[in-house]
């Protein structure tokens, strides 16, 4: 009976040699199948819609998904509007026969996704792409696909077609590079206006991305997040929403959406088939509440005529646009109105930046533009202005840091500190050892009272964040009244190579009112105006006030030994010359 059991309990504990030759085959069985899926999907290099590469070449080409361009951007003379119309006769890359094909259009540096048609080797498709480039001729390249659940996508062929004028072809077919095929493709080229911008219908880079030609490099020392990781993303994007989620193609994708003030991404590694999709706000035309196979809630994202895919092969419509629809969420509703929230803050974004860019580009017209002659100068402010004057800096933005009684009055404080001949901004940025000083003339300008300047040159920052120093701005604005007893004296800085440089401006007001004839009351007040929202904003908001009321202590203490210094030696000059009296006799 013991040995009974002793027996039992052995081959109860201990596996037998056929289950031991059962679980070594399972395991050289499992090794070998991840190996070969690894080496079939693990590296998409050639699958220009899955991998690393894919997606608009997030990681290496990052101009491609929505990245700045500068010179695209503000220089793009042809529009071209690209209409993929349908193919025939594809090869068939499926056991049936049949193929799911989707086709890459790419245009000098732009890419886009059209849709998939599943089970044709005939399809129609209907969508327009549109794309933005600065000279003729260019070359487009339209490379059609099979998509595959799990393995890599099949090229069924390629054609490149030239573009040299402008107009349009016309619906063309063009013979495919492979054994059997056609694409049928109508162009048409319109020739932009020097002004014309791509932000209003005709794709491409986003337009916060926009900086100035001598702005440098940003700088942000701050530890990548995954829209930097993933997708290859400008350092200054954080993510504002996360939500788990699946993308619906043959199957639903599980992952991860990120969304961000510019764009919503999406992100998924399911049979080691990476699917990356990145939608900028700019191009999308509608959010919508949908259903995916009538009991899942989802969202359906649809982007405007001509924007094209971005990333994975989106879904078609009957209309012509594409979309994308994402399904899964924990809380569909909850996820439903942060999208449109995030869609209308970036639209709201945009109104308030070409306001803002008016206006700076006002600013700037003025300080560059000056009278040929005195003359005119003194006819155009003798001549009353009936149209309404703008405000050179944001009142509402301001804080006082300093009021007090200076020992000089406000007619003194201009000629001997701010008049075109003082040396006086020469000397003081020299002690904060600012380097490049290029100082303008007063001149009046149409759309301010008084006279404006602009000065620029390179400042030292002592912030972990910044660069070693940053290339500067400052337009100067002053209104000195008619009995030189009040005088307004307002500046706008702008730093060029700081961490969200052109997010913000340093707005500052100085009033002095002259109380006697060898003082007056001195009121400073500063802040920062932000043209566009930012994370860091409250931070940068404190600080720039903190730096400005260090700048205003130097400043001051120069002022003082300057206006001391220069009236010691007109007393000096007074007293050294001799009566007229005197010279006569």
């Amino acid at each position: 009976m013991i040995a009974t059991v002793d027996s039992a309990l052995f081959a109860f504990l201990f596996p037998s040699l056929w289950e031991i030759k059962v679980a070594v085959a399972a395991s050289v069985f499992v090794i070998i199948a991840y190996h070969f899926f690894a080496s079939r999907t693990g590296y998409l290099s050639a699958d220009p819609s899955l991998s690393d590469n894919s997606a608009g070449n997030v990681a290496d080409d990052k101009d491609k998904m929505g990245q700045p361009k500068v010179d695209s951007q503000t220089s793009s003379a042809y529009l071209i509007k690209l209409e993929l119309l349908a193919a025939k006769n594809l090869v068939g890359a499926n056991l049936n026969g049949t193929s799911d094909p989707y086709a890459i259009i790419t245009c000098s540096n732009e890419k886009r996704f059209s849709s998939m048609v599943p089970g044709s080797r005939n399809p129609m498709w209907g969508e327009e792409f549109n794309f933005s480039v600065d000279e003729l001729p260019v070359q487009i390249n339209v490379t059609i696909y099979d998509w595959d659940i799990i393995w890599k996508s099949t090229v069924l062929g390629s054609v490149t077609v030239p573009v040299e004028t402008e107009g349009q072809t016309g619906a063309v077919w063009h013979t495919l590079d492979s054994p059997s095929g056609q694409v049928c493709l109508h162009i048409k080229t319109i020739k932009l206006s020097a002004n014309a911008s791509r932000i209003n219908g005709y794709g491409g880079a986003n337009p916060r991305r926009r900086m100035p030609e001598r702005q440098g490099p940003t700088v942000v020392h701050q530890k990548p997040g995954p829209l930097q990781t993933i997708f290859g993303l400008h350092p200054d994007e954080v993510v504002d929403h996360s939500y788990s989620c699946a993308l619906e193609r043959s199957f639903l994708y599980h992952g991860r959406m990120y969304v961000s003030a510019w764009h919503i991404c999406f992100h998924s590694n399911v049979f080691s088939k990476q699917m990356k999709v990145v939608i900028p706000f700019e191009d999308i035309d509608e959010i919508r509440r949908s259903q995916h196979a009538f009991i899942n809630p989802a969202i359906t994202i649809i982007l405007r005529m001509g924007a094209g895919g971005h990333g994975v092969p989106p879904l078609g419509s009957p209309d012509g646009r594409v979309r994308y629809m994402f399904a899964s969420f924990w809380n569909r509703n909850h996820a439903f109105r942060n999208l449109q929230r995030a869609a209308k803050n970036f639209h709201e974004m945009l109104e308030v930046e070409k306001k803002e860019n008016a206006e700076s580009e006002l600013r700037a017209h003025s300080s560059s533009v000056r009278g040929s002659k005195l003359l005119d100068k003194v006819l155009e402010e003798s001549m009353p202005k009936t149209g309404k004057l703008q405000p050179f800096i944001k009142e509402e933005a301001l804080v006082g840091i300093y009021n007090e009684v200076f020992p000089c009055t406000a007619e003194q404080f201009f000629n001997l500190l701010l008049n075109d001949g003082s040396n006086f901004t020469s000397k003081y940025r020299s002690i904060r050892k600012d380097t490049n000083l290029v100082m303008g003339q007063w001149h009046t300008a149409d759309e301010y009272d008084g006279q404006v300047r602009e000065i620029t040159f390179r400042s030292l920052c002592n912030s972990p964040m910044c660069p070693p120093d940053t290339a500067m701005t400052e337009w100067q604005h002053h209104v000195l009244s008619p009995d030189k007893k009040n005088l307004v004296f307002e500046t706008v800085q702008q730093a060029h190579d700081v961490p969200f440089g052109s997010y913000f401006e340093v707005h500052c007001k100085w009033s002095l009112e002259t109380i006697n004839e060898s003082s007056c009351t001195l009121d400073i007040k500063v802040g920062a105006h932000f043209k566009k929202w930012c994370v860091m904003q409250s931070k940068i908001k404190s600080g720039a006030v903190n730096e400005y009321k260090k700048e205003v202590d130097v400043m001051l203490d120069v002022a003082r030994s300057y206006i001391k210094s220069n009236t010691s030696n007109d007393e000096n000059d007074k007293a050294s010359s001799p009566p007229a009296a005197t010279l006569e006799n």
